[in-house]
């Protein structure tokens, strides 16, 4: 998706007037079609009764219907409630009703928040159409224009301010998508008194070439911001090769900064996929913990979305290796570090990031991850006695409020998960099937087990000093 920014240049007050308040009655169509959507009303039904009451064509109602219906499952698929969505903005809507805010400062606000409810205008670009029927670009020899639809065969024209010298790349990018008859979609939005316009247009991308057909190059983000690691693979999972890039101009800076710079580092990733003829792998995009009132409200939820800037990074790489005809994988992330430290790490004598991002490309691959006989050994020896131990070891040790209280929650599952087991199978861990746990319960319980009293206060870097214990297999030598 490419996106251009512009400023509306009106030739006269009136003109403006005139799509300020077609902006306004789409606002309100698109919060009624909201309204009535959430009452189970359908698409049809809808766009013949919508037309008539807001002074609409069919295609500007249409569109309202669409945004209607992807407000609605955004706020599904976040876990929030529908019907308590505010159109205008709610952290807005909050400040208004604060009454220590007053005079001027409250009439800013108040104005802010209408801009953002009344002032809003899509409308979708249409391939049979060649562009855009309702806000089409139009090139004339004293600028360039958009010409919008604002009643039955009336139009307004507004001049296009892409920017000045240093964006004049803008207007000539608009005047070539009007000029090679691409669709294109336009949203209008009212910003302090000024109207703009956003075109939008779907990057066709080049047939794939490159697949995991000779293997894949994986990356790992959970050291983010301070480094990503990639790990490289042959096309049955052997690892071949794997590297770490220093990003440490992602850890602080202003946002055009940061911005710049997750285009560099995605080029770096890249350039080496399309070096090895590799697929990319990355991890999904999506925020899994919701907190525990399901609102993102949690301590681990909100420090995930502060962290999720890394998004943007991932975004940037799925893009360019289009480009470049390169398959991009998306994989489940879930205890890849885990498995990755305590499988990958002691056995290859790698970091846990470069371990997790070679579990990512086996994952890429298909492939599934295998527990070890000694694994199997080692965790059939554990006793519960042994885990009370070190709850009470862990609370004499590790000062870190937080921290401790993670580690007990941890400790109690692991205990909570060998008594089941001894109950439903008669403690025998291999294979899992018969139980009511998944393999994931193993890899917990494990790093409870091992990781846990080996640093309590904080994850060790290095795993090298499990690679006896593990892989040989030496564990009970005090």
């Amino acid at each position: 998706m490419i996106v251009i920014q512009a400023k509306l240049i009106f030739l006269t007050q009136q003109d403006k007037q005139i799509v300020l308040d077609l902006m306004k009655r789409w606002s309100s169509c698109m919060r009624f079609a909201y309204k009535r959507l959430l009452e189970g009303y359908n698409r049809n039904t809808l766009k013949r009764d919508l037309q008539g009451t807001f002074d609409l064509n069919s295609r500007y109602v249409d569109d309202a219907i669409m945004k209607a219906r992807s407000i609605l499952e955004s706020a599904r698929e976040l876990g929030k409630s529908p019907k308590k969505v505010i159109f205008g903005g709610r952290d807005l809507f909050g400040k208004l009703q604060k009454r220590h805010i007053n005079g001027k400062e409250y009439q800013k606000l108040k104005t802010k928040w209408q801009e953002r409810r009344k002032g809003n205008l899509y409308s979708r670009g249409d391939k049979s159409k060649k562009g855009n029927l309702n806000t089409r670009i139009e090139v004339k020899e004293n600028g360039t224009f958009l010409r919008i639809n604002v009643g039955e065969r009336k139009y307004v024209y507004t001049k296009i301010q892409a920017g000045y010298k240093k964006n004049k790349r803008r207007e000539e990018l608009l005047q070539e998508i009007r000029e090679s008859n691409i669709p294109y979609s336009v949203e209008l939005k009212l910003k302090n008194g000024n109207i703009y316009a956003y075109f939008a247009i779907e990057e066709e991308y080049p047939k794939i070439k490159i697949t995991k057909d000779k293997g894949v190059i994986a990356i790992d983000t959970n050291a983010y911001p301070d480094n990503i690691s990639w790990a490289e693979t042959d096309e049955k999972g052997n690892l071949i090769s794997y590297g770490s890039i220093p990003m440490p101009e992602l850890a602080s800076g202003n946002k055009d900064k940061k911005e710049y710079f997750r285009w560099q580092y995605a080029h770096e990733i890249v350039n080496i996929a399309k070096e090895k003829g590799k697929a990319i792998v990355i991890e999904g995009l999506e925020i899994k913990d919701k907190g525990k009132r399901g609102d993102f409200s949690g301590r681990k939820s909100r420090r995930i979305r502060h962290n999720f800037s890394y998004k943007s990074l991932l975004s940037k790489i799925k893009t360019l290796a289009k480009r470049e005809e390169i398959e991009v994988i998306e994989v489940n992330p879930s205890y890849t570090s885990i498995i990755g430290m305590l499988k990958y790490s002691p056995q290859y004598m790698i970091t846990k990031d470069v371990a997790a991002a070679y579990v990512i490309a086996r994952r890429g691959l298909g492939l599934q991850e295998k527990i070890p006989d000694n694994y199997i050994k080692f965790l059939n020896a554990l006793t519960v006695e042994e885990l009370e131990e070190l709850k009470e070891y862990v609370k004499k040790t590790v000062k870190n409020i937080y921290l401790k209280k993670k580690h007990l929650r941890e400790i109690n599952r692991a205990i909570k998960f060998l008594q089941s087991l001894e109950s439903e199978s008669g403690r025998v861990l291999k294979p899992l099937e018969g139980t009511s746990f998944s393999i994931y319960d193993f890899w917990r319980v494990f790093k409870v087990a091992v990781v846990t009293p080996l640093s309590p206060e904080k994850v060790p870097r290095d795993f090298s000093i499990l690679k006896e214990l593990l892989i040989q297999g030496k564990w009970g030598d005090p």
